[in-house]
C-alpha cells in the first residue's frame, strides 16, 4: 500500500532551494529517478537512483536504474523527482546503452537548468564532488514512503580523484567521494561544478579496506549523448574561484580604462592642435585678405589723385570738358579708395563650426553600429555558457539592439559605463550585462538562481517596457529598478563573460 501511494504522488511535494556556490547551481538540475512496477494495478517492485539535466527536458542516468522500465516499459512508471519547486514528473527512456550503463530519459511539464561537461584535464588528486541521493541517507531521514518523491536538495559528499581505470572496455574514474546505493547515475563534479563524469559503482570496504567510488567517465558519457543525437553543453577552460577572476578582472579593467583615458587625452591634444591649426591658418588668409584691400584702396587713391591732377593739365591747355571728366573720374576713385579703406577686414578671425576639424572624441551617447564581441579567456569564468563571439548594436543614449535601454553608470555615480539587468521568465539566471563605449568591452555577470532567488528576483523586477528612448522619469525608474534587483542578488556570481568588442563592418 506504501508503495502505491509513492505511484500515486508523482504530483505532489515540497520546494527546496540551494544556496549560490557552483556546486549548488549544478544541483538544481540533479534530480531523483525513481521507478516503480506495477502488475495488474498492484506495486511489484520500487527503485531509485539519481540524474542531472543534460537539457531543459532530459536527465542522464545510469542504465541499471532505468533496467525494468527499459525491459518492462508497459508495467514500469519512471518518476523524475527535481531538487526544487513541488511536483514531480513522469519521464520516459529514449536512449539505453547497458555496456556504457547510460541511458536518457525525457519529461515533461517543467524545465531545469542544464548540466555542462568539463572536457578539459583532470589530475589524480584533484577535488571531486558528487551529487545524489545516497539510500542509506534516505533510510535514516525519511520518514514515509512520500518523502521519496518530495522535491529535496541532493546530497553533497566530496573527495580526491584518484585515478582512471577501464572496465569491460568502459574507461571510468575512480575516487573518494562518498557515495552509496541511490548515488548511482548522480553527477561526479570538478569544484567549479562541471559534470567529469557519472557515478555508477562502489567497491565493498572489507577487513578495514577504503572505500572507492566508480564513476562512467566523461568521454563515455560524451560519446553516448553523441549515438542518442542528443546536444550538450560542454567547458574546457580550467576552474578559477570567481573571487579571483573578478579580482584579475578588475585589475584588467582599471587598466583598459586608463588606457582609454590616455587615448582620450591624446585625441583632445590633437583635436586642440587641429584646432589651433585651423585658427592660425584663418588668421593668416584674414591678414593676407586685409592687406590686399589696403592695397587696392592705396592703388585707387594713388590713381584718384593722379587723374585730378591730370584734370589741371587739361584745364591750362584750353581742354576743358576733358579735364572735368578727368575730376571725376578722380574723385570716384578717391571716394571708392575711402570706401575700400572703411570697409577693409578687421583683423578679428571667426571660424565656423564646419570648417573646423572633426574631433577624434567620441561621446559617451554616440552610437557605435554594429559590433562583434570575443571572448577574453583570461578574464572570464565560464562553468556554463557558451564562449562564441557575441554580435551587438550599440545606438546613442544607451540603446542596446534597437530595443534594451541601458542604465548609464554616471546615474549611479560612476563613469562612462552603461548597464542593464535582465531577469527571464524562462531562465533560472539574472544577467547583468555591461558595455563601456569607451574601451568596447562588453561583459555578462551571471547568477545561476535558485528557485526562490529566481522568484524574488522576478517580484522586484516588476514590469519594464522594453524600449530604447526612455525621457527621464522613466529613465530615473529604470536605474532605480535595475538597484533594487541588484540588492536581492547572492553576493558573488557564478560566471562573468568579459567581451573585447570590434566594428563588424
Amino acid at each position: 500500500m506504501i508503495r502505491l501511494l509513492l505511484l500515486l504522488a508523482l504530483t505532489f511535494g515540497l520546494a527546496s532551494s540551494a544556496s549560490a556556490d557552483d556546486i549548488a547551481a549544478t544541483g538544481r538540475g540533479v534530480v531523483r529517478v525513481v521507478t516503480i512496477a506495477v502488475v495488474d494495478d498492484q506495486v511489484v517492485g520500487f527503485g531509485h537512483g539519481s540524474g542531472f539535466a543534460v537539457a531543459p527536458n532530459r536527465i542522464v542516468t545510469n542504465a541499471h536504474v532505468v533496467d525494468l522500465a527499459e525491459r518492462y516499459p508497459d508495467n514500469v512508471v519512471v518518476g523524475i523527482v527535481p531538487t526544487e519547486g513541488t511536483k514531480s514528473y513522469q519521464g520516459k527512456v529514449i536512449a539505453y546503452d547497458s555496456q556504457r550503463d547510460l541511458a536518457l530519459i525525457e519529461f515533461t511539464g517543467a524545465r531545469l537548468p542544464p548540466s555542462a561537461l568539463y572536457t578539459g584535464p583532470m589530475n589524480e588528486g584533484d577535488a571531486v564532488v558528487s551529487l545524489g541521493f545516497p539510500g542509506n541517507v534516505d533510510l535514516a531521514t525519511a520518514r514515509s514512503a512520500a518523502d521519496y518523491i518530495r522535491p529535496m536538495t541532493p546530497v553533497r559528499s566530496e573527495g580526491v580523484l584518484s585515478g582512471r581505470r577501464v572496465l569491460s572496455d568502459i574507461e571510468v574514474l575512480l575516487h573518494t567521494a562518498s557515495i552509496a546505493r541511490g548515488n548511482s547515475g548522480g553527477p561526479l563534479l570538478d569544484r567549479c561544478g562541471r559534470v567529469i563524469g557519472v557515478n555508477s559503482a562502489i567497491t565493498r570496504g572489507e577487513d578495514g579496506d577504503s572505500t572507492f567510488g566508480f564513476a562512467i567517465a566523461d568521454t563515455e558519457l560524451a560519446g553516448f549523448l553523441r549515438d542518442s543525437k542528443q546536444p550538450y553543453a560542454s567547458i574546457g577552460t580550467g576552474c578559477t574561484s570567481i573571487e579571483d577572476r573578478l579580482r584579475q578582472d578588475s585589475d584588467a579593467d582599471a587598466r583598459a580604462t586608463a588606457d582609454a583615458a590616455s587615448a582620450r587625452r591624446d585625441a583632445a591634444a590633437q583635436d586642440a592642435l587641429a584646432r589651433e591649426g585651423a585658427v592660425e591658418k584663418a588668421r593668416t588668409e584674414a591678414a593676407r585678405t586685409r592687406e590686399n584691400v589696403m592695397a587696392i584702396a592705396g592703388l585707387l587713391l594713388v590713381a584718384g589723385a593722379l587723374v585730378i591732377g591730370s584734370a589741371g593739365l587739361l584745364e591750362s591747355r584750353g581742354q576743358r570738358r576733358q579735364a572735368i571728366w578727368a575730376v571725376s573720374v578722380g574723385g570716384v576713385a578717391v571716394l571708392v579708395a575711402i570706401i575700400v579703406f572703411v570697409l577693409r577686414p578687421s583683423g578679428e578671425v571667426e571660424v565656423p563650426l564646419s570648417a573646423l576639424p572633426k574631433s577624434r572624441l567620441a561621446t559617451p551617447d554616440a552610437a557605435l553600429g554594429k559590433l562583434m564581441c570575443t571572448l577574453i579567456p583570461e578574464r572570464s569564468r565560464i562553468t556554463i555558457s557558451s564562449s562564441e563571439d557575441v554580435p551587438i548594436e550599440w545606438g546613442a543614449k544607451g540603446c542596446m539592439n534597437g530595443k534594451t535601454q541601458y542604465v548609464g553608470a554616471r546615474n549611479l555615480g560612476g563613469g562612462g559605463r552603461f548597464d542593464r539587468v535582465l531577469v527571464p521568465d524562462a531562465e533560472q539566471t539574472v544577467s547583468v550585462l555591461s558595455f563601456d563605449p569607451a574601451t568596447r568591452i562588453y561583459s555578462n555577470t551571471r547568477y545561476l538562481m535558485s528557485a526562490a532567488g529566481m522568484a524574488a528576483a522576478r517580484t522586484t523586477r516588476g514590469v519594464v517596457p522594453n524600449v530604447c528612448g526612455m525621457d527621464d522619469t522613466a529613465l530615473a525608474k529604470l536605474t532605480s529598478q535595475q538597484a533594487a534587483i541588484r540588492a536581492v542578488l547572492p553576493p558573488l556570481p557564478n560566471e562573468k563573460l568579459v567581451y573585447s568588442c570590434k566594428s563588424a563592418r
